[in-house]
């Protein structure tokens, strides 16, 4: 017995060391990888192959660099993007990049930048022939200029804005499948101006639309008009409109779909005052998006759950 105690006891340092040494191996897990730098992010940036990736995935960046408190370097970093857009460039894609790149020039109080890249926005939107992706760009540039905080605070140019998408999002050229979708962004971009109270008619109009949608527009439709009647103070009503837009949204067939929806309703309900619900609907949104079966596509709807989630902490 003596002798197995001894034996035993003369094993624990080596049991032990070789336990250290897994340890230091990284045996028993997977080590996890260092964040990367923003060096490293601007070049991957850079090098994004995919049409408007560059613009795009630079715009990101820079967003980060501001939040880490690097206002000069997210302002170099945001023109770096700008310069990625040729004049020419297919519209379509490209349009949008540049709103993108006009509100965060924004956000960062970069007025003259901003404007510049809204502006162009809008003259390059005069080559989009979709009308929906056109209403799009102009009610998004529109939100822009009007914005008090994190915009332009330019209320007169943002009316005309977002007079012209509503004309369009009203006209001939939307077809009525694809109206409900012109006619919510229109609304957002009165409610993000802060021109809520001029949107009577795009409102009036999308709730009148709804009752006869699918559970996706249906959803993004009342999110939109609940939107405009919070930022109008009309708390019941727009109450009344989330609650519908969350049943729809949570019918939606299809992860992506379904995503989007929660998406659009979350943010309506964050602007209507009501986080925890908004909250609860991100992390819906963030397990519907968990099972988007197309690796891009995925990327694409998680990024924009963790925006809504960032921006409701």
């Amino acid at each position: 017995m003596q002798r197995f105690a001894g034996w035993f006891l003369s094993l624990v340092p080596l049991v032990c060391g070789a336990v250290v040494l897994a340890s230091l191996a990284g045996c028993g897990g997977t080590k996890k990888k260092p964040p990367m730098t923003f060096a490293e992010r601007l070049k991957k940036a850079k090098a994004d192959a995919t049409p408007g990736g560059p613009a795009r995935e630079l715009a990101k960046v820079a967003r980060s660099q501001f939040k880490s408190g690097d206002k000069a370097g997210a302002l170099q970093t945001l023109a770096d993007a700008r310069k990625t857009i040729a004049d020419d460039a297919d519209a379509v894609v490209f349009a949008p990049r540049l709103v993108d790149i006009a509100a965060s020039f924004a956000s960062m109080a970069d007025k003259r930048a901003a404007r510049e890249a809204a502006d162009e926005a809008v003259m390059m939107s005069d080559r989009i022939g979709d009308p929906v992706t056109k209403v799009d760009v102009l009610a998004k540039v529109g939100a822009i200029y009007g914005a008090r905080d994190g915009g332009l605070g330019e209320s007169s140019k943002a009316k005309d804005l977002l007079a012209r998408a509503a004309e369009i999002a009203g006209g001939e050229d939307v077809s009525d499948r694809f109206r409900p979708q012109a006619l919510a962004a229109v609304a957002l971009g009165y409610a993000n101006a802060n021109l809520a109270d001029q949107a009577d008619a795009i409102i009036e109009k999308l709730e009148s639309l709804a009752e006869s949608l699918d559970a996706r527009p249906k959803a993004e439709a009342l999110a939109a008009a609940a939107n405009v009647r919070a930022k109008r103070g009309e708390k019941e009503k727009a109450e009344a409109l989330l609650d519908d837009a969350a049943k729809a949204a949570k019918a939606v067939d299809g992860s992506a779909n379904k995503t989007y929806a929660l998406i659009a309703v979350a943010n309506a309900l964050k602007a209507a005052g009501n986080s925890k619900a908004a909250t609860a609907l991100a992390a819906e949104a963030e397990k519907s998006a968990g099972k988007i079966g197309d690796a891009e596509q995925q990327k694409e709807a998680m990024l924009e759950v963790r925006t809504l989630q960032a921006s409701l902490k």
